[in-house]
């Protein structure tokens, strides 16, 4: 999803890393990308983040995604796009993205029920629909099979009303298992106006954001300025996280392109690292007119949102029937003590998002507010399908999953801290999709702010 630039730089290890600094040395100076203070709409500063981070989340999170739970996540990248003619696949041979063979996915993954956090889902099909259908039929047992499908039906509808994402149907032959591992986030050459109109979409037609940018609908046409209506004063407190979060999105995912960039093959092969130039033209204050910081801070905005979920969801992980079920009995119990770790510190932060601020006017408005802001939201999720490489597309899908799962869990009107321990089915629901979309957004969140540093770093050296 990068509008990036032609490939430049060096490889990885000790002889790369000396390539790259001579290759940084005949950069012009920079003015380093100061990103520094206490966040807006938030009693938190910038300089907590990162120690929290660096030390306590960024290791942790990192051997999280390693563990099988978390690695193989099942998307359908053949969902055609819903809001234009699509521009096509990108042909480009690092977009294409490897299916992970059956042989290879953990038997407890791909059996059985949607909800494969419980070992109990795996032995019972349908389970949710059966406990509901028998309710239903308890209650008058003279329903038809139709009409109990039919209140199945509203159930679901129901439950729909806390998703903020249009989520892919698992049982598509179209969804496969990707193994996220083989198949990272780096900038492949995927650039130009597929790619622009897939964010300039975004932006205009789905975000909330005061009337400040101009943007030409042909990415390479001369700029003719920017003019400035209103500024964020302008937008209520909601309307201003919404921007904030896509903004911080879009930085997290530029700054992956830039640390995990193409640079030029040796004997063939391709190398990947970081790309000062792309990370200037991207985030530096002067080559941006300001805008850079203002986009690394919402990084760090939605690093608090995601926190902020992480915490509030960690009940629903410590009752003893979620056992993150993969088939390996050992390395199960292993995951879920490291997961539940991770909560622990995230609960341990002092500084959270409250989202208790958000949608706490007059009732009605409120109300209204809330379902505006889930709906433009969820069809930001559905322009992700639009997105022409698959790679890309796949990252794409599954940050705004994460996001959109964090969303749910921060707004849901079902009880989270309550739940029985004995009844899987009721209450505040997460399906397996979910909770590892949840876990590799935020882990990506955290890389974000790991690789915003070795970016520093990298600045300091080239002057």
């Amino acid at each position: 999803m990068s509008k990036g630039v032609r490939r430049a730089g060096a490889g990885h290890g000790p002889a790369a890393a000396v390539q790259l600094l001579v290759t940084l040395s005949f950069l012009p100076s920079v003015v380093e990308t100061q990103v520094t203070g206490v966040l807006d709409d938030c009693l938190c500063d910038i300089d907590s983040i990162d120690n929290f981070n660096t030390y306590k989340i960024f290791p942790k999170i990192k051997k999280l995604q390693e563990r099988d739970y978390f690695r193989y996540y099942k998307v359908n990248l053949k969902r055609p796009c819903p809001f234009w003619a699509e521009d096509g696949h990108c042909s480009i041979k690092d977009c294409h993205v490897e299916p992970c063979p059956e042989s290879k996915i953990p038997v407890g993954i791909k059996a059985g029920h949607s909800n494969k956090y419980l070992k109990m889902a795996n032995n019972t099909k349908e389970l949710e629909d059966c406990e509901q259908a028998n309710k239903l039929g308890a209650i008058n047992s003279t329903l038809s099979n139709q009409s109990k499908e039919a209140f199945i039906d509203w159930a679901r509808y129901d439950d729909s009303r806390d998703h903020f994402c249009e989520l892919d149907d698992e049982r598509s032959p179209a969804a496969q298992y990707v193994d996220l591992l083989l198949n990272p986030e780096r900038y492949t050459g995927y650039k130009g106006t597929s790619a622009w109109r897939v964010w300039n979409s975004i932006y205009e037609e789905n975000c909330f954001k005061p009337r400040s940018v101009y943007r030409p609908l042909n990415p390479l046409a001369p700029s003719r300025g920017r003019f400035f209506i209103c500024t964020f004063s302008c937008l209520c407190l909601e309307k201003r996280v919404f921007y904030k979060l896509i903004s911080g999105l879009h930085a997290s995912i530029n700054l992956h392109l830039c640390a995990n960039y193409l640079l030029e093959e040796t004997w063939g092969k391709p190398s990947w690292g970081p790309n000062i130039k792309e990370f200037k033209r991207r985030f530096d204050p002067v080559e941006t007119k300001g805008e850079g910081p203002r986009r690394l801070k919402n990084l760090y905005f939605l690093y608090l949102i995601e926190l902020r979920a992480l915490s509030k969801v960690a009940p629903y992980f410590e009752r003893s029937i979620v056992d993150l079920y993969t088939g390996n009995v050992e390395e199960d119990a292993d995951t879920k003590a490291l997961l539940l770790n991770i909560f622990q510190d995230t609960k341990s932060f002092p500084m959270h998002f409250d989202e208790k601020s958000m949608f706490a006017g007059d009732k009605k408005g409120a109300k209204s507010l809330k379902e505006e802001f889930r709906l433009h939201f969820k069809n930001i999720s559905r322009i992700m399908d639009c997105v022409g490489c698959d790679k890309c597309r796949l990252w794409g899908k599954l940050q705004t999953q994460g996001l959109g799962t964090a969303l749910k869990i921060l707004f849901s009107e079902k009880e989270i801290q309550k739940l029985p321990e004995n009844s899987p089915s009721k209450g505040f629901q997460l399906t397996r999709q979910e909770i590892v979309a949840l876990l590799n957004a935020f882990g990506r969140l955290s890389t974000s702010i790991t690789e915003l540093q070795n970016f520093k770093v990298l600045l300091q050296h080239s002057r």
